[in-house]
């Protein structure tokens, strides 16, 4: 296995595939790097290299009590980057892994990064306050937090269908997909599980984006039930500085499996740009 210990001792795992310019892939709660395999697949056949880490307290990283917390995931990234001595690499964050990006970025600066791509991504701000009156209320995580504690199993096997939008009227249902989101989720430790809905909801990433100062690709779904758009990308790709949007109609929060063609040729037009 590729692990890397990181300076409070927590060992991180990491898939390492292809060779060529990097892309570090951050993945979202409560998956793991395996959230982004169609992804790393096709950009690896394609001539890149490949890096999907396993953020702390999740797939087959380990479970530490400590750090479950946005500073703490960013730190860890650049540590991996440091690492593996990654340079001119692109990120590609999805959902609380765009957060990561955004606060590696805004953390770490841009010295090692080429380009940045924010898929579903939770930046700016999720939780609805006085200065963000359009953002989601606190009882909405509360309720993430009830289910985790009360049956996180059952709560990971229904959270499946709005994140796939496999609620929808007419959706075609891979109960593979369903299964796979399930398994990536118990492979979470019960403290990630739980101390990343505030991270990724109560977390202001509005100063670390006003410091991209490099290429960066916003993809979201307009039917995102997860990260609603107008609280996320409508937003967050204004305050990046030439930020391009991209916004699939229809799409749900889950769109890197359910439109994995979409996105792959998304991803490699915008990498060889």
């Amino acid at each position: 296995m590729s692990t890397i210990k990181t300076n409070d001792g927590t060992e991180l795992y990491y898939n390492d595939w292809g060779t060529g310019q990097p892309v570090v892939f951050s993945h979202g709660w409560p998956l793991s790097a395996d959230a982004f395999e169609d992804q790393m697949f096709f950009l690896a056949s394609r001539g890149y290299r490949c890096i999907g880490l396993d953020r702390r307290g999740h797939g087959r990283s380990s479970q530490p009590w400590q750090g479950n917390d946005l500073d703490a995931y960013a730190d860890d990234l650049a540590e991996l980057v440091e690492k593996l001595d990654l340079k001119n690499a692109i990120h590609v964050g999805h959902s609380t892994g765009g957060g990561e990006v955004a606060r590696y970025i805004g953390r770490h600066g841009t010295k090692r990064v080429a380009k940045a791509i924010l898929i579903g991504a939770i930046p700016p701000l999720m939780l609805k306050t006085e200065a963000n009156p359009a953002g989601l209320p606190m009882a909405v995580f509360d309720q993430l937090r009830v289910g985790v504690a009360v049956d996180r199993s059952q709560f990971f096997k229904e959270l499946s269908l709005p994140f796939y939008g496999y609620n929808r009227p007419g959706a075609k249902i891979s109960d593979g997909v369903r299964e796979s989101f399930w398994l990536q989720g118990m492979m979470a430790g019960f403290p990630a599980s739980y101390f990343c809905i505030k991270a990724f909801s109560e977390t202001d990433l509005t100063e670390d984006l006003k410091r991209f100062d490099i290429p960066t690709l916003v993809l979201h779904g307009d039917d995102d039930q997860i990260v609603p758009i107008a609280d996320s990308a409508l937003l967050s790709s204004k305050i990046i500085k030439g930020a391009k949007l991209v916004v699939y109609e229809g799409a749900p929060h889950g769109m890197c499996t359910t439109l994995k063609d979409r996105v792959n040729a998304e991803l490699l037009a915008f990498l060889k740009a």
